[in-house]
């Protein structure tokens, strides 16, 4: 939610008016930047809440003095709020995962030390088990997307204000075919992605209810609509297919210097361009108001996995997903795994599919993906070593394996549990070393 404006574009931007075919163009050329993959990035978001009992909402009072603090903070990665007070962190891209990890795990010790002084904690849940939505930041950007969003129901302001998620950035890969070229990694970040959702689903829970949803934030995405959030077509060029795909999005809003910015109904960037004078400013910015799956940004922004238990949590989802993606015969073997998965995707893109309706529904007591799953963790475990992680990463990956996935089990069942009173086990350790 809180991208920055010209984060697909690296041209300075001009307020003369684009065509349609200059869109186009633009957006072909530089939302998939192919090269080898060489960097890994993540973005982790937080529910901030008082340890003692989170039941209850955190004033905007003691938010807002806990994030003055907290900018006074010299961190590594940007740290940003969300529009009901989640925090994120945005690490700058690494060189390696290791790195990644390294450069994450002390800026949250620092926001952590932070916090504690405020009397607040960091928590990982893939949507708040306890409070209902409610907004903190009042800004123009977030007063028109609320008024946008409504229009499809209550799901836009639960996502907004009570959901965080564990994004993985990397490369969109080489401009040749082959397991690391950019076409197969566009595909295998869209089938694998739902194995991603069913194995890390941790938001069974909605305003202190089960929902009936292993991944209650992604079915929130589901409900937000295609347009807004979900994937194009994966059929044919993935450039000329999403260069489609924003120009038939709807905009969500045309800003103003001044006074509430206008939240035009059903009018996509295509006929704004055929009937306005969108800039080279406005298309940056419609591009930051699309929530797909896999967002490309330059690189390839993996959106689904809900935030993680545990203070080091968020390291398995990035570990697992860089293994699976940059070592090369990792990305052979779970592209040959994933594929059959395929099938029920059809006829939909994703998120609005039957293969990804079952993994937030049913997570890995779905049997096709928990076997796919378990194939996939192995080849993560087989691979870390191999992209230099850490026996304490490796270890950690191995755990959540035998913890979770060989058990057809999410961190959403234990959050059931313990709604249940039923649950006996602890989990987490410190990965960072």
């Amino acid at each position: 939610m809180s991208d920055s404006v010209s984060d697909c574009t690296d041209e300075t931007p001009t307020r003369s008016a684009l065509t349609e075919a200059e869109v186009e163009a633009l957006v072909r050329g530089i939302c998939f930047k192919t090269g080898p993959p060489r960097t890994v990035g993540v973005e982790v978001e937080w529910l901030v809440h008082e340890p003692r009992e989170p039941r209850l909402p955190v004033t905007p009072e003691r938010l807002e003095a806990a994030y003055a603090a907290l900018r006074t903070l010299p961190l590594s990665s940007p740290l940003t709020v969300e529009p009901g007070g989640q925090l994120e962190l945005s690490s700058p891209p690494a060189a390696s995962l290791m790195e990644c990890v390294g450069i994450v795990s002390a800026d949250l010790t620092a926001v952590r030390a932070v916090l504690a002084e405020q009397g607040l904690a960091l928590s990982g849940h893939g949507t708040d088990p306890w409070r209902t939505p409610r907004r903190f930041l009042h800004e123009p950007r977030y007063d028109a997307m609320e008024a946008c969003l409504d229009r499809t129901g209550p799901a836009g302001r639960a996502m907004m204000c009570t959901s965080a998620s564990v994004q993985v950035c990397l490369d969109a890969g080489y401009e040749e075919p082959g397991p690391l070229g950019h076409g197969r990694r566009w595909l295998l970040s869209h089938t694998l992605g739902a194995v991603l959702v069913a194995a890390f689903a941790n938001s069974p829970l909605l305003g202190g209810a089960p929902t009936g949803w292993r991944s209650t934030r992604q079915l929130l995405w589901t409900e937000i609509g295609a347009g807004r959030a979900g994937g194009p077509p994966l059929d044919g060029d993935p450039r000329a297919a999403w260069a489609r795909h924003v120009l038939d999005a709807p905009v969500m809003c045309v800003r103003r210097d001044s006074g509430p910015w206008e939240v035009p109904d059903r009018l996509t960037f295509r006929q704004w361009t055929r009937t306005g004078a969108p800039t080279r400013e406005d298309l940056d910015y419609h591009l930051t108001t699309l929530f797909p799956p896999v967002r490309p940004r330059g690189h390839l922004e993996l959106r689904m996995i809900d935030a993680q238990p545990g203070d080091d949590g968020w390291i398995v989802p990035l570990a697992v997903t860089t293994a699976l993606f940059d070592d090369p015969e990792a990305a052979e073997n779970v592209y040959r795994a994933v594929k059959p998965l395929a099938e029920r995707a059809r006829p939909l893109p994703a998120p609005h599919n039957p293969l990804w309706i079952d993994a937030a529904r049913y997570g890995l007591t779905d049997p096709e993906l928990h076997e796919v799953a378990v194939t996939c963790f192995t080849t993560a475990v087989r691979a870390l070593p191999r992209l230099g992680a850490t026996e304490a990463v490796t270890d950690a990956v191995s755990g959540y394996l035998e913890r979770y996935v060989l058990q057809g089990r999410t961190p959403a069942d234990d959050l059931l549990d313990r709604l249940r009173g039923t649950d006996t086990r602890a989990y987490g350790k410190d990965l960072r070393t």
